[in-house]
Parts: C-alpha cells; sequence; structure tokens
C-alpha cells in the first residue's frame, strides 16, 4: 500500500519535478460573471399577463426570448418579495416568499426554469441591511423591551447627539434614530424610518441572513446584488456620520456563498472612495467579487456634460489593479438616481446645468432622477457613444430595462419612482404593458418619449434604432473576451476629447477609442508590433499602420472598436 501511494504521489508531482513548477492556473476564466452583460428589471412594471395593471412572473416568462434576442445573459431582479410596497418592495416583509401580486412560487419557479432553458442566469436584490416596520421581526421587537425579536434590531434609550447625521435621502429624511411610541426607545434606521437596520452584531442575525441567502441560492439563483453595504457592515452605535465598519462580514458571507453554490456572485452596492476597493474586494479576492464602480460613473457623467476626460480618465487608472477574481460592474443607468454626491460642488453643477437644469430633476442634494435619453437631449448619437463607452468599459456591462429603447422619464412621480415606469413595449393602449383600464403606476404616453415614438417594436423594425444599435454592441461586447479578462490602461492619443483604452489578454490587444466632443477629432495611436488594427464595428474600416504608429480620424461623438493584428479572437 505504501508503495502504491508513493507511485501516485511522484505521478502527481512529475510535472513540477520536470519543469520546476505546476502549470498556472487560468482563474479568471473560471467566472461567468466576468464576461456577462447584465439587464436589471422589476418585475411589477415589464409585463402584466393577468390584466390587473401590475406585471408579474408569467409576464416576465412571455418576453425573456425578447431578452435573449437583445443578447443579455443575466437578469438581475429587483426586490420581488413580500412587501407593503412603501419603497417600491425594498421595504421587504418575509424573505422567504414571493409577492402574492407578481405571482406564486409556482411561478418564480417556472420563471427560473425557462430562464435557465435559455441560458440567462438570474441574480436578484438581497436588501438584509434593514426589514419593513411591517415584517414580524420588528412587530415583535417593538411589543416590548424584552421581546423575542428586540436585539434583531438597534435601540436606544436616549436620543443619540447624530439623531439627524448620515441619512440615505437627505432632503427627504430628516433623521436616523426615531421613537418608537410603544416602548419610548429610539430605533436605528439609515433609509425611510419604516425601514429599520437590522443588527448584524448579533450572531442570530447573521445566521439569518445565511439562511436567507441558502433558500434563494437553492431556488436557482445564480448570485445577489447586495443592497446598501457599507450599512450593513457598521458597528452599531459608532456614529451615524462616521462609523466603524466591520469587514469580515463580507468574508464570511463570500465564504458561505460559496459553500452552498460554487460559482455563485456577490454584486456589492458601495459607493466607495478607490482608497477602500481592498477592503470590500479582499486583499486577494476573498471578498464580494463585484462592487458597481461609482466613483467612475460619476465622473463618466461629468465627461458625458462637459467633454472634460481628465477626471474620468484618473477614476478609471485609480480603480484598476483589482484581484484576478474580482470585477467592477459599470451603468449608465440604474433604479435609482444618478449619485453625483463624490464630485465637486462645482463638478455637480455643470452637470446640473446640462443635464438637470430644474430642481424637480434633482433628487437628495446629490444627484439626478432622470432617465439617460432625456438627460443626452434624445440626440442619438450621444447615445450610441454612451452605450459603446459602456460595452467597452473594464468590467461587466449592466443594462437598465427600457434604456435599450431610449425611455424617457415621469418627473411627475415621487423620487425615484420616475424612472420606473412601465416598459413601452408597442404603440397600443398602455404600451402594450398590460390590458387594465388603468396600470398600477402611469404609462408615459405623451410627448417626445411617449409610446407613439419610443416601443419596442417600432424600434425593432428600424435598422439604425437605438435598440438594435444596442444589439450589436452586445454581440461586439460578447465577441470581445479581453475586456472582461485583460488587463487595460488609458492610451494618450494627442487629443483632450478622445478617450482611448488599449485591453491585453493572452497575447490579444484591442484599442477602443471615443470622441466625447460633437466636433471631429484625430488620435495618434503607437502601438508597438502593429500591422493592421482591423474594425469590429458593423461598416469595418481597418487601418494599417507604419512601425505601429496610425492617426484615426473621428467622427463627432464617434467610436471605434479595433483588435491589433487579427479580425477574430
Amino acid at each position: 500500500m505504501i508503495k502504491k501511494i508513493c507511485i501516485y504521489l511522484a505521478l502527481a508531482l512529475w510535472p513540477a519535478l520536470c519543469f520546476g513548477q505546476i502549470a498556472p492556473r487560468k482563474i479568471k476564466e473560471n467566472f461567468w460573471y466576468k464576461n456577462s452583460v447584465i439587464y436589471n428589471l422589476e418585475v411589477s412594471v415589464f409585463k402584466d399577463s393577468d390584466g390587473d395593471g401590475r406585471g408579474d412572473f408569467n409576464g416576465l416568462i412571455q418576453k425573456l426570448d425578447y431578452l435573449k434576442m437583445l443578447g443579455i445573459d443575466a437578469i438581475w431582479l429587483a426586490p420581488f418579495q413580500p412587501s407593503p410596497g412603501k419603497d417600491d418592495g425594498y421595504d421587504v416583509a418575509d424573505f422567504y416568499g414571493v409577492d402574492s401580486k407578481l405571482g406564486t412560487a409556482g411561478d418564480f419557479a417556472e420563471f427560473m426554469h425557462q430562464a435557465d432553458k435559455r441560458g440567462i442566469r438570474v441574480i436578484m436584490d438581497l436588501v438584509i441591511n434593514h426589514t419593513s416596520d411591517q415584517h414580524p421581526w420588528f412587530v415583535d421587537a417593538r411589543s416590548s423591551a424584552n421581546a423575542k425579536y428586540r436585539d434583531w434590531y438597534i435601540w436606544s434609550k436616549e436620543r443619540p447627539k447624530d439623531w439627524d447625521k448620515g441619512m440615505v435621502f437627505p432632503g427627504v429624511q430628516d433623521r436616523v434614530w426615531t421613537l418608537d411610541a410603544k416602548t419610548g426607545q429610539y430605533y436605528y434606521h439609515r433609509f425611510y424610518n419604516f425601514q429599520p437596520d437590522l443588527n448584524y452584531a448579533n450572531p442570530q442575525v447573521v445566521q439569518e441572513s445565511q439562511r436567507i441567502i441558502g433558500y434563494w441560492l437553492n431556488q436557482g439563483i445564480s448570485g445577489f446584488r447586495l443592497d446598501a453595504v457599507p450599512f450593513i457592515i457598521e458597528i452599531p452605535k459608532s456614529g451615524s456620520d462616521k462609523p466603524k465598519l466591520d469587514f469580515t462580514f463580507l468574508t464570511d458571507i463570500r465564504q458561505f456563498v460559496a459553500s452552498r453554490k460554487a460559482d455563485a456572485a456577490i454584486l456589492g452596492e458601495a459607493n466607495v472612495e478607490p482608497k477602500e476597493n481592498e477592503q470590500y474586494f479582499g486583499k486577494n479576492g476573498e471578498g464580494i467579487q463585484m462592487m458597481f464602480n461609482f466613483y467612475a460613473n460619476q465622473h463618466l457623467f461629468y465627461a458625458l456634460a462637459t467633454g472634460d476626460l481628465k477626471p474620468f480618465s484618473d477614476a478609471l487608472a485609480q480603480t484598476t489593479g483589482i484581484p484576478d477574481a474580482s470585477q467592477w460592474a459599470h451603468f449608465l443607468r440604474n433604479h435609482d438616481e444618478i449619485d453625483l454626491g463624490r464630485l465637486t460642488e462645482q463638478q455637480r453643477q455643470k452637470i446640473y446645468k446640462e443635464m438637470g437644469p430644474n430642481s424637480n430633476m434633482q433628487l437628495y442634494k446629490r444627484g439626478i432622477r432622470r432617465r439617460l435619453a432625456p438627460m443626452l437631449k434624445n440626440d442619438i448619437r450621444r447615445l450610441q457613444l454612451a452605450y459603446s463607452l459602456l460595452f467597452s468599459l473594464p468590467g461587466t456591462p449592466v443594462i437598465r430595462y427600457g434604456e435599450e429603447i431610449g425611455m424617457g422619464d415621469d418627473l411627475s412621480l415621487r423620487e425615484r419612482l420616475s424612472v420606473r415606469t412601465p416598459m413601452q413595449w408597442n404603440g397600443d393602449r398602455n404600451a402594450g404593458f398590460t390590458d387594465a383600464d388603468a396600470p398600477f403606476r402611469p404609462v408615459i404616453v405623451k410627448g417626445e418619449y411617449g409610446t407613439d415614438s419610443v416601443n419596442v417594436d417600432q424600434e425593432f423594425r428600424q435598422p439604425g434604432s437605438l435598440f438594435n444599435r444596442i444589439r450589436a454592441l452586445i454581440a461586439m461586447r460578447r465577441s470581445c473576451p479581453e475586456i472582461g479578462l485583460g488587463e487595460y490602461k488609458v492610451l494618450d492619443v494627442g487629443s483632450p476629447n478622445v478617450l482611448a483604452i488599449r485591453y491585453d489578454y493572452q497575447r490579444q490587444t484591442l484599442v477602443m477609442l471615443h470622441n466625447f466632443n460633437d466636433h471631429p477629432a484625430s488620435a495618434d495611436l503607437q502601438i508597438d508590433g502593429a500591422k493592421v488594427l482591423y474594425d469590429l464595428t458593423e461598416h469595418p474600416q481597418d487601418q494599417k499602420t507604419i512601425n505601429g504608429q496610425v492617426k484615426i480620424a473621428m467622427e463627432g461623438y464617434g467610436s471605434k472598436w479595433y483588435r491589433v493584428n487579427q479580425s477574430l479572437p
């Protein structure tokens, strides 16, 4: 037996003994999220199947082939669990259920099956930093100071000195500590007062959060968009303005998720400075796998509004160098306001002037509550530039439902609901969203972004439409694994208006160029060893170089994707 064991060990170690090392592992290729395109939607506003005026899972099933045609391979679902609906589902009242207004558990299971048949993964919002005040846990917690679930929430006998600091929604919220009349103590809530924060210093709460995660992984979920990450890891009562954070929670939750489903991913919502990134990703990638790059996004909007690329280029440089297992998620629009809080006041005012000049277009003293098309004045050239840039940025692109057809916003709706109107499928009554006399939330029917002008059916039939351009961009992005897997750097091409990004991966090189000005520009490229730049766009114009040098003519708001020395990856 000992002799056999020695033989097996010798065989296992033979490559290392012969060549001095074991073959390197290709870590990046093992993660599905590295080269995915994620589509964010809310079930309630996507498609109604039963005529009650609200979208549901059966309606979403009907539109899975549309999403497959668009080219996405992952759906991010906004909260769909039972909720009073005071915060559009983010006030969860039961972490283990499906809101009856959206369907049954069986409908959800069928949706997961149908998505899987089409090769589409599903990730879901994981809103575990707080609950609804109607959740049974909080109902019990406020029943008495000795209640079973009392310590699942954060309480104070006296009103803390920082009771009015650190609100998530300034201008709408006025406090983060609210008096509970029944027990005479104050409870903590980073968000609205009907969303009390859970106490993650309590091991029982941590254990329950793991049960929630395990439950949904068992339903086939491929990952989670972890809501409000910095607030989950706050150490209770360490200060509302600048609290202390416990990052071990992120390592623990990553390990728990991996123990239940090895390839499940966590996409974190953490609007942090670049110097903090390592704490969230982990030094060696042991933290959460993905984060939205809010820092670069804010500077991107400054570049789109002003044409000044320097802050955005710097932001891209500052957010490089993350672990191999980690990935940025980039977006142009999401379910919230465009957050500009990390810009200077001068930068923010320049964006307001260009993209949201009226006070009702702005929100929370830091952002804009509009969709992308209105912000870019529905200029198809600027929209195409923006989406070409999105799909060429280092990371995973995330698209918001309706953005692919250039939907508008309804500023008559409160706060962030302005960008959460029903999907516009066709020019029929209620945009083909519902057969009901009136949808639960109004469809945009009038004006430049009304259903007669903006709908899927119409844009699908127009070869040059935004929809078809985005379809082509998604296909192009999926043919360029270098973007999701390679190393990147911003190039100096001699023009202040042209952003150039180079990707290198396994001896393959991509170069992406974008002109942020409405006037033509030229870009001077120097790519050592380059002989031909193969144009990857729909109307290719390949470029030959002289000793690796070439001058590229760029149209106003133009974009170019080139692969160096070969036309295919």
